[in-house]
C-alpha cells in the first residue's frame, strides 16, 4: 500500500509527498535527512494521509494535489471537498 500525505512545517508551510511507511518518512522529515524543503522548517507534523493502491497512483494523486492551491488544501485535510 502506497500514501500520499501532507505535513505541516513549522513555517505554517504545508508539504506534500509518498511514501509506503508514513511514521518512518516524518521520523526522516523530523531528523532533516526526509528532504530538501522540509530540512529547515522542522519540526513538522502529519495532518493528512491517503491510501493508494500502487505506486503510480500514488505520484498521479502527488502531482494532483501539489498543484492545488493552499485552500483547496487545507479543505481536503479538513475532510470538506472544494469543486
Amino acid at each position: 500500500m502506497w500514501y500520499l500525505y501532507i505535513i505541516r512545517c513549522n513555517d505554517d508551510s504545508l508539504y506534500t509527498g509518498v511514501t509506503t511507511d508514513i511514521p518512518r518518512r516524518i521520523k526522516e522529515h523530523n531528523l532533516k535527512t526526509g528532504g530538501s524543503y522540509t530540512r529547515t522548517r522542522t519540526p513538522v507534523e502529519l495532518v493528512y494521509q491517503e491510501p493508494l493502491p500502487t505506486r503510480s497512483s500514488a505520484l498521479k494523486r502527488e502531482i494532483q494535489v501539489k498543484k492545488w492551491p493552499r485552500i483547496k488544501k487545507l479543505a481536503l485535510i479538513n475532510g470538506r471537498a472544494l469543486l
